[in-house]
């Protein structure tokens, strides 16, 4: 024990930290929670000492998490999340009473994960390595223990079945949806990835399902719980009560929604007695950095990390509210994704677009995007490889338009981070629900 490193601003750097992360980035994706599991016994099994949450989905996790981690702790329970990825900086992946660790916290975590990641490496094969999302998650689960959280709301990151995070133990499990994504991983169809997600699933746990289960998802859930003895739940836009959601934008009210039936269901398992007030409360305090963030008033300028045609087609009835005003386009999109259906889905609500480049090695080309765009019938399409620059071109423009015209930047949570990195300081901070389609 005394070989770890010391949890405190004497142990890693926070440039340490992150270069080290980024080291990892070499070894890829690795599905399996071997390794995982040695890293927890290796750091005493922190993952034990806390309950949890486990988010699931293909979209809307990271918000439904966080909105989770709001409802409980304004009733008291000191509660932690852990989302991904992050916008700017890794430390926005922990999270602790709704406030993301501090940077030598953050490495101090990372030391210990990497600690005990160096001694599995010792143990596995030579073509085998822990993975930088599993050292994440890992310290993720020690900072959480450390912390003394009561509760972990977790998101997972890819599937369920070997995601890094489903070695907890789950009281409550959310599926907020599910899409045709990672099928290379998950499976072709929605059943397939259904099943992978919620081979997660604790028995006798609780599971809420989210108001926009594909049918093919819900008879997946269905039977699974079925199999497991679990409790199922489903939020439902029609029982939601409008003084649940006040002023929360789009579908982040659908994500809360989720959220409040699912801290509702570990408050009641708890003996705790869900409050309306502090409901509420969560509602009104609940803005999300990158999911329909306002940056910017004149021009309207609005940000949405979606990502994929289903997160798309949400964003575009979020944005009901801009019908009939001028909309330009900013889109990034990596290689991996849907970029010819996301295409189509917005296209139809802009008048200008301009394609860019995220910062990845995944990145799909601009002339790519103009290429599908010009396939679809858009000419109106320029491509500026730069995403601050190409902000700058579309925000111009809509000063040219008028006062009514608005700028829409979307397509990756790679590209989001980019802008934010690179916005003035007063733009980054959240207003409380600000409503993106006033």
């Amino acid at each position: 024990m005394s070989e770890r490193p010391a949890a405190h601003p004497g142990g890693w750097s926070s440039e340490h930290a992150e270069s080290h992360l980024r080291s990892l980035e070499l070894f890829g994706m690795r599905f399996g929670l071997d390794r995982m599991r040695r890293m927890m016994t290796a750091l005493d099994s922190p993952e034990r000492r806390f309950q949890a949450i486990h988010v699931l989905g293909t979209n809307g996790k990271s918000s439904t998490t966080r909105m989770i981690a709001a409802i409980l702790e304004r009733h008291g329970v000191r509660s932690g999340a852990y989302t991904s990825p992050h916008l700017i900086s890794y430390t926005e992946r922990i999270q602790i009473s709704e406030r993301d660790v501090d940077t030598h916290v953050f490495a101090a975590a990372i030391a210990h994960a990497a600690w005990a990641a160096e001694r599995v490496n010792r143990t596995l094969e030579q073509d085998d390595h822990v993975t930088q999302f599993e050292l994440l998650s890992a310290a993720a689960y020690w900072e959480l223990a450390r912390s003394e959280v009561t509760v972990g709301v977790i998101e997972a990151g890819l599937g369920g079945r070997y995601d890094a995070t489903s070695v907890i133990d789950a009281a409550v499990t959310v599926l907020t949806n599910v899409g045709l994504e990672h099928t290379r991983w998950l499976g072709p169809t929605i059943t397939d990835i259904a099943q992978e997600k919620l081979a997660a699933l604790r028995p006798h746990a609780t599971l809420v399902l989210g108001p926009d289960l594909d049918p093919d998802a819900a008879r997946v859930a269905e039977t699974i719980a079925g199999e497991r003895d679990a409790k199922m739940l489903r939020a439902s836009p029609a029982t939601i009560e409008p003084a649940d959601n006040p002023a929360l934008p789009g579908y982040q009210s659908s994500n809360f929604q989720v959220a409040k039936l699912a801290a509702t269901a570990y408050l009641r398992g708890a003996a705790i007695e869900p409050r309306q007030q502090a409901i509420e409360d969560a509602a009104l305090h609940s803005s999300v950095p990158g999911r329909l963030q306002i940056i910017d008033e004149d021009p309207l300028t609005i940000l949405d990390g979606a990502h994929n045609p289903a997160a798309a087609t949400a964003l575009v009835r979020s944005l009901a509210g801009l019908a009939g005003r001028p909309l330009g386009l900013v889109l990034g999109v990596l290689e991996d994704k849907d970029a010819a259906g996301m295409l189509a889905t917005l296209l139809p609500i802009c008048q200008r677009a301009w394609f860019t480049a995220p910062p990845s090695s995944r990145t799909l080309s601009p002339a790519a995007l103009q290429s599908h765009a010009r396939q679809l019938g858009f000419q109106a399409c320029e491509c500026q490889p730069v995403p601050s620059e190409a902000l700058q071109a579309a925000r111009e423009w809509a000063q040219q338009e008028g006062a009514h015209a608005a700028v829409l930047a979307t397509g990756s949570i790679y590209l989001i981070g980019d802008l934010l990195a690179h916005s003035a300081p007063e733009r980054l901070a959240l207003k409380p629900n600000q409503e993106a389609a006033k």
